[in-house]
């Protein structure tokens, strides 16, 4: 815990076995207080090796639901756990454990309910082997949403978070995308609620094992992402209402 409020550290698991364990290895488990991995139906031994790390709560999906579904169980069964602060953290060991008290300290102080670790402040995107085509798609990217959604944040595109407890039963993330828009889709609805995001520095690594997506992925991606913003300015101009910006009651 950290000032009294209950950590859990969700894994959205798909093929990390070879990475899995340097990761769940960094956790820094004095103030982590339970570790929740969801197995995204992974043709590898991923949930044979969270067991055998000990982590007791292990879903595993029988049919694959995408990054976005598996994103849903990991945030669903945290709530259900009492969680106060929720990280959401690569199992691919893309992003160093090290950085969770810096981003729960943000949350559990009351100054930001939802923290970001961003690989663009400094230089550890292409520091870290980040392709280059990717990190040119990542700023245009970045400026397009700064721009529609009149906010500046260095990116939207990192897969490290952390958000309060009171932020993921507000926002409707069940609506959102099983696909990866659904990371840029839970931002627009945060913004959408009022909510501030604080970012931090991070660094990264890219290799054959950490999870990537293709370059065609990466276009329907863009679109995707793009047409999120263009929903946020309809939903904002009380032109059309979509379903992801509705709040829970």
């Amino acid at each position: 815990m950290l000032n009294q409020k209950k950590i859990i550290v969700v894994l959205p698991a798909y093929n990390a076995a070879a990475t899995l364990e340097a990761t769940y290895r960094e956790i820094p488990f004095d103030i982590v207080d339970e570790v929740v991995l969801v197995d995204d139906a992974s043709s590898d031994e991923t949930t044979e090796v969270a067991k055998n790390l000990g982590i007791r709560n292990i879903i595993i999906h029988q049919k694959n639901k995408g990054y976005g579904g598996n994103q849903k169980t990991c945030y669903d069964k945290a709530l259900s756990l009492g969680a106060d602060i929720i990280i959401m953290l690569h199992p691919d060991y893309q992003y160093t454990p090290k950085l969770i008290p810096s981003l729960a300290s943000l949350i559990a102080s009351g100054v930001y309910p939802v923290a970001i670790a961003s690989r663009i402040l400094g230089n550890g995107a292409l520091k870290g082997g980040m392709p280059l085509y990717k990190y040119i798609f990542n700023r245009i990217l970045t400026l397009i949403q700064n721009l529609m959604l009149g906010q500046k944040l260095s990116e939207y595109h990192t897969g490290y978070r952390a958000f309060s407890a009171e932020v993921l039963r507000k926002i409707n993330y069940e609506a959102n995308s099983d696909n990866f828009v659904f990371d840029n889709q839970m931002l627009v609805q945060i913004f959408n609620a009022g909510y501030e995001i604080a970012e931090i520095t991070c660094p990264t690594k890219y290799f054959e094992e950490a999870s990537s997506i293709n370059f065609t992925r990466s276009l329907s991606y863009g679109m995707g992402v793009i047409g999120t913003c263009f929903s946020y300015w309809l939903q904002k101009s009380g032109i059309m209402k979509f379903d992801i910006f509705k709040f829970n009651t």
